[in-house]
């Protein structure tokens, strides 16, 4: 194989990796116990190394790109958004536990991540401005 063509590749693999995330992103927006933000923040990723293009849409967009940009730019999130997101992932665990009647060992698993999830949502940055 010719060195452009594997790049060329290499650089499709990033972008449909990257379209993935997007999608269990926009899934995670309906499922209680799948989250959005990571998938989204693998897929700005992907997308750098993969489509310039599509890494520009992602973080142009109105309605999470702005929040993307200051995480990757390590500017932190502003406390509106992570009280949103903590509540989000609260919310989602709860519904999870009580009505999905899974054992105790996933309970505490689930307990587990989401605490871990909320500690690191806790430890970012505060962002200048709300929001």
């Amino acid at each position: 194989m010719v060195p452009g063509k594997k790049g060329k590749l290499r650089a499709k693999a990033w972008t449909i990796a990257g379209s993935c995330f997007v999608g269990l992103g926009a899934i995670g927006l309906l499922v209680p116990v799948l989250p959005t933000t990571p998938f989204l923040i693998l897929a700005a990723g992907c997308y750098g190394k993969g489509s310039p293009r599509a890494q520009r849409w992602l973080l142009e967009n109105p309605l999470f790109g702005k929040h993307l940009r200051n995480y990757q730019e390590g500017k932190g999130l502003s406390l509106r958004v992570k009280a949103t997101a903590i509540a989000t992932v609260a919310a989602g665990i709860t519904f999870s536990i009580i009505y999905t009647g899974m054992n105790a060992l996933l309970t505490v698993i689930l307990i587990g991540v989401a605490a871990a999830v909320i500690m690191h949502i806790i430890s970012l940055p505060n962002a200048d401005r709300v929001s």
